[in-house]
């Protein structure tokens, strides 16, 4: 995972810690760690961790980056969401190498670290109900007040979390808590729980426990066990940091990591809470954790993102202390700028009408050459057949069409991407008067789109040979929500602002010839936007594309 040779590729305000601490020694090798809880697929936000994190561990000399499993709570985690979790981080590009590791790996170190607190004076069990202990807490402007519980002598302390271990106690019954201020300022200092009851089977130890430390207690135990050196987390942890700090001076843990908070990332028009994502898989407001429109990095990966320019965004939106919701349109554009670099060319028409071209022989059929990469010369060139009978865009015909619009209309002449001059003669329409057909001619002195005499056309439209398409179902995904914030409207639900037309799927495309051999790679369907084939649902003979990003923004026009 490391190169020795490599030195840090970009600065921010913790690695200007972190080269402070090596250069004063402080440490010689520098740990960090990414400790997901898997109650949730990753998304988004988390891709600013794992970049963070595991991008230290590259970029310095020796350093390793830690994937621990944060599983505290069995109630909610799954196999299912470490598998995934595992796949997102090495699809973004990242490895752990020997350092993956479990919370529960240290359950018994835990524990004994628990029973030195209680030993020490430092922790006690509490019989308070749910209400009292609410209750007793206090608030922001009102010191909490002692438990009538915090007084019991340490034996007695002993005797009942031991008890609590085996399980003869109901959940709810006692809590463990550590003894430090309920009149302290920082509300966390109050007493924090550090053990609660859960008689519940754990996917790593089975039956053995009946208690189950907090996060707050296991996540920097843990971090000391591992030998962390920093423990980057996002703001809201800010106010944790004393807690994390005064359980590991109290144990005189080995190791003492230092915790430095970063802000998370907040992105528009969607949401980036695993509880509110979790709600909309739930309720049936998407397909699953892997729908292209969630934020969820699975979605993203089967909608066509790529790793690269989702490291590439990271790195754009940078790591500060400042919290602040980035636009879309950043992701977006660190995507096209990926795809355009990389992305072959088709040609598709995902609302076809027919284009028939009178003058052009019946039997004939040719071959044209489709330029693979305008911008890569070496990716050469593909075949692509051209007949009498083509599909068009029904929206490159107009009647009546005003003076700017420079594709097709009943007298003008356009060009066919890679083909010939064609000027429309006539339409035919239904008894709705829709139109049906485009009848044109075309010019066989301009195979390729050039003419030898000189002149020039306005237009340029996309086609396919109607003997040759290929059919194929295409998937237009847009903005999950209709507002850039909508868990900010707090007197409404955020799921009121599901965007209706996020998804729009068009079932009669027609796709040139060589995306019948279609993989997974992102295609540039000329005029129309990025594509992929979907990794869920399309099977050969039954196509499903999906749309990654507009070629432009479409957004931004709109505002």
């Amino acid at each position: 995972m490391n190169d020795s040779s490599t030195e840090p590729q970009s600065t921010n305000f913790i690695r200007s810690i972190i080269d402070a601490d090596l250069a004063s020694g402080k440490h010689k090798k520098v740990i960090t760690r990414f400790p997901p809880e898997p109650n949730g697929y990753l998304h988004i936000g988390h891709a600013k961790s794992i970049c963070l994190n595991f991008g230290i561990a590259q970029d310095y000399p020796s350093a390793v980056c830690h994937l621990r499993f944060d599983d505290t709570n069995p109630g909610k985690e799954k196999s299912e969401y470490i598998d995934a979790i595992k796949e997102d981080v090495r699809w973004l590009g990242f490895s752990w190498d020997d350092n993956s590791h479990h919370t529960s790996d240290y359950f018994d170190q835990l524990y004994a670290y628990a029973v030195q607190l209680v030993k020490q004076d430092k922790a006690y069990v509490d019989s308070l109900s749910a209400a009292d202990t609410k209750a007793y807490r206090g608030n922001l402007t009102e010191p909490g007040i002692d438990s009538p519980f915090r007084g019991r002598s340490i034996e007695e302390n002993i005797d009942l979390l031991e008890r609590m271990k085996t399980g003869e106690f109901a959940e709810g019954e006692h809590v463990l808590r550590a003894k430090i201020d309920m009149a302290a300022p920082n509300m966390n200092m109050r007493d924090p729980a550090i053990y609660r009851i859960k008689h519940m089977a754990h996917p790593m130890t089975g039956d053995k426990w009946h208690i189950y430390p907090m996060y707050d207690f296991a996540h920097c135990v843990s971090d000391a066990i591992e030998g962390i050196t920093h423990s980057l987390c996002t703001l809201e942890f800010e106010d944790h940091r004393p807690l994390y700090d005064w359980f590991l001076d109290e144990l005189k843990t080995p190791a003492h990591p230092q915790q430095i908070e970063f802000s998370r990332l907040n992105l528009d028009y969607t949401v980036m809470s695993k509880r509110k994502l979790y709600e909309l898989v739930e309720d049936g407001h998407v397909h699953g954790w892997n729908d292209p429109r969630l934020p969820t990095l699975s979605g993203m990966r089967r909608r066509g993102y790529t790793a690269n320019a989702i490291r590439d965004f990271c790195s754009r939106i940078g790591v500060t202390k400042k919290d602040n919701i980035i636009e879309m349109s950043v992701l977006e554009n660190s995507l096209r700028e990926d795809l355009n670099s990389v992305a072959p060319r088709a040609l598709a028409v995902l609302d076809p009408i027919k284009l028939i071209i009178d003058n052009y022989p019946e039997d004939q059929e040719e071959t044209l050459a489709g330029v693979n990469h305008p911008k890569n010369p070496d990716a050469g060139t593909r075949d692509i057949p051209f007949s009498k009978t083509l599909y068009i865009e029904l929206s490159d015909y107009m009647d009546d069409a005003p003076k700017k619009f420079f594709r097709l209309t009943v007298g003008r002449e356009v060009r066919l991407r890679f083909a010939y001059y064609v000027t429309c003669t006539h339409v035919v329409k239904d008894d709705s008067g829709n139109v049906t057909e485009v009848h044109c001619r075309y010019d066989p002195e301009t195979r390729g789109g050039k003419s030898e005499d000189g002149r020039k056309v306005k237009g340029t439209i996309h086609w396919v040979s109607a003997q040759h398409a290929v059919t194929a179902e295409v998937r237009l995904y847009d903005r999950l929500f209709t507002i850039p914030a909508p868990v900010a409207e707090k007197e409404r639900d955020f799921k009121e602002f599901i965007n209706i037309d996020s998804a729009q799927v068009l079932a009669n495309c027609q796709l040139e010839a060589s995306l019948l051999n279609a993989n997974t790679t992102a295609y540039q369907f000329e005029r129309q936007g990025y594509f992929c084939l979907d990794s869920v649902d399309s099977k050969p003979g039954s196509l499903v594309f999906n749309r990654i990003v507009t070629l432009r923004d479409s957004w931004a026009k709109k505002k």
